[in-house]
């Protein structure tokens, strides 16, 4: 086998790890676009674990983040990342460890777009857990979904660009990314509290939360409206299904969409 393909398959089965809620619909997109678009989510992935380490200080975790963001914008280079890596080998997941791997399999004529994407949520990041993730209002929500979660929305349009042209409205795709992610938020509430973080702006309720996140979700909607290739508007309508079935879910006092609806749901975007 190849150490091309090697690094793909490496990638795939990281991304069985690490991702339910892109996973199935990585795998509904053609090849070269597939591997692409895996790669680039796990170089965010391994950004986002710096960010969510459970036992990392804080200063650390900002020192990385944005030891990291420096070097991806200013001439990323294999041997420097593993410098700024390897004191922490210990420490961080094997995801994050692998972050020069999931770089090598973008390809040369897309790479700058997924490093300046994760340098800047690199970035973000690094501001956010300065700030002890203390989100007084809507303003300060907006930010930190756009970082931790409107890039990957952007960073997509890009690569759908470079696969076939496909236009998408960038602050579209912003809400695409900021819907999926309030559903966590909203699902996850109780387990953020348990480890001293709380998403919720000041004296925001369950359903303050929810009206936010329906109203990017359908903005969200929109964002598909532009997107004629069959394999990139399946895979932009899957997570997008699982975010309104988990809110209808969510509604009705249940903590997550079970495995048939989420068979149901693939079974019927893929299918038509």
């Amino acid at each position: 086998m190849s150490e091309e393909k090697d690094l793909q398959k490496k990638a795939h089965d990281f991304l069985v790890q690490t991702s339910r809620t892109f996973v199935i619909p990585i795998s509904q997109l053609p090849s070269g676009l597939q591997e692409t678009v895996g790669a680039a989510y796990l170089c965010m992935r391994a950004i986002d674990e710096i960010e969510d380490h459970p036992l990392l200080p804080a200063e650390i975790k900002s020192k990385l983040l944005k030891e990291i963001s420096k070097l991806l914008r200013n001439g990323y280079n294999r041997e420097e990342l593993l410098k700024i890596l390897l004191p922490y080998e210990a420490s961080l997941p094997d995801v994050t460890l692998f972050l020069n791997d999931w770089i090598a399999i973008c390809p040369e004529t897309v790479v700058d777009k997924v490093l300046d994407a994760t340098a800047e949520m690199a970035e973000g990041m690094a501001k956010w857990v300065e700030l002890d993730w203390q989100i007084q209002n809507e303003e300060d929500l907006n930010e930190y979904t756009y970082y931790v979660a409107g890039l990957v929305g952007t960073m997509l349009s890009d690569l759908w660009n470079w696969h076939d042209g496909t236009e998408t409205d960038k602050e579209l795709a912003i809400a695409f990314g900021r819907g999926l992610q309030t559903v966590n938020i909203l699902r996850n509430k109780a387990e953020d509290a348990e480890r001293g973080v709380n998403f919720f702006p000041e004296g925001w309720e369950f359903e303050d939360m929810l009206q936010y996140t329906e109203q990017n979700l359908q903005r969200a909607n929109l964002y598909l409206a532009d997107i004629q290739t069959t394999s990139i508007r399946h895979f932009c309508e899957i997570p997008l299904a699982f975010a309104h079935a988990t809110v209808s879910a969510l509604k009705d006092g249940k903590e997550k969409i079970n495995r048939k609806t989420v068979t149901d749901i693939v079974t019927k975007i893929v299918g038509s």
